[in-house]
């Protein structure tokens, strides 16, 4: 059962990045292209070690301000953590950039890494064997909707939303609403880092994928379609296009995408049955951008 969050402000993130953290961004000093000296704002990122129960699993690269959601998160998507798994500790040591996660059953985690294998994922996204295995079984909510006015006000408030896209740039950006209601917002240098924090943050606070919406400023590529059905997500939403294999998959495990998603206009190219055409759209809206951040200043 998802945890519940009495307190929260029907319109606003229960989680954001805070553009603000002054760990996140630097000023650097530079020409503009008049040649004129310029202050602007750059993102972060530094090198994450993983160790699970004490053994080395992967450095990624992250701006790493949720590390502890950023390890549960990928072990999950990477199949080394199963959702019914006791967790008994995360301990991250910032000054020696390293994150452990303790469980109360060893893994087997030298067998599925000889058998992974690159993906289309920034940096170093990776998916394990046996991902397709349990791909193939995934059943999603038959019973979620999205209606085309939550698609709408959902895309208006992720292009207005206080950022490190606007601060920075340089960085992706996934969401997860529950229906029309916000839940999380994470961004990261890897859409599969912002995906992976998300997807530990809902396993730490028990929230399910029933009837929930992803988003992310990513592409619709397989990868990004095996974690949302990973996390039992049923619709998926991206401002980009879409890959080949993404819709294929997407059809395969009847999952809803939705790409291109822009002002009022989207196309969808896997379970349409799960779209509400409930809006006007006679005329139409002006698309948000999501420009306004500082960038460079004199």
């Amino acid at each position: 059962m998802d945890t519940l969050f009495p307190m929260q402000d029907q319109h606003q993130f229960l989680v954001l990045p805070n553009p603000d953290d002054p760990r996140l961004t630097e000023r650097v000093v530079g020409l503009s292209h008049d040649g004129r000296r310029v202050e602007t704002s750059v993102t972060v990122e530094r090198p994450l070690t993983l160790f699970l129960n004490g053994r080395e699993i992967v450095t990624m690269m992250t701006i790493c301000d949720y590390p502890e959601y950023l390890a549960i998160g990928y072990l999950l998507n990477q199949n080394m953590l199963n959702p019914d798994d006791q967790v008994l500790g995360i301990d991250y040591e910032a000054d020696i950039e390293t994150v452990v996660v303790r469980t109360a059953v060893q893994t087997d985690f030298e067998d599925k890494l000889k058998k992974k294998t690159l993906t289309s994922g920034c940096a170093q996204g990776t998916v394990f064997g046996d991902v397709m295995e349990k791909f193939d079984g995934a059943k999603l909510s038959s019973t979620a909707l999205i209606k085309t006015s939550w698609l709408y006000a959902l895309t208006k408030q992720i292009n207005t939303v206080p950022s490190l896209y606007l601060e920075a740039g340089a960085i992706h950006g996934c969401a997860l609403y529950d229906r029309d209601k916000p839940l999380l917002y994470m961004e990261d240098v890897g859409r599969h880092n912002a995906v992976d924090k998300i997807a530990g943050y809902m396993f730490q606070h028990g929230i399910t994928g029933d009837n929930k919406i992803f988003y992310t400023t990513g592409r619709l590529t397989s990868e990004m379609v095996i974690k949302t059905v990973q996390m039992g997500i049923p619709i998926l939403v991206s401002r980009s296009g879409f890959t080949a294999w993404g819709v294929e998959l997407a059809r395969q495990v009847g999952l809803t995408l939705i790409g291109r998603a822009k002002g009022k206009r989207f196309i969808a190219l896997a379970g349409e049955e799960r779209i509400v055409f409930d809006a006007d759209i006679s005329r139409d809206a002006e698309e948000p951008t999501r420009s306004g951040r500082k960038g460079a200043s004199s």
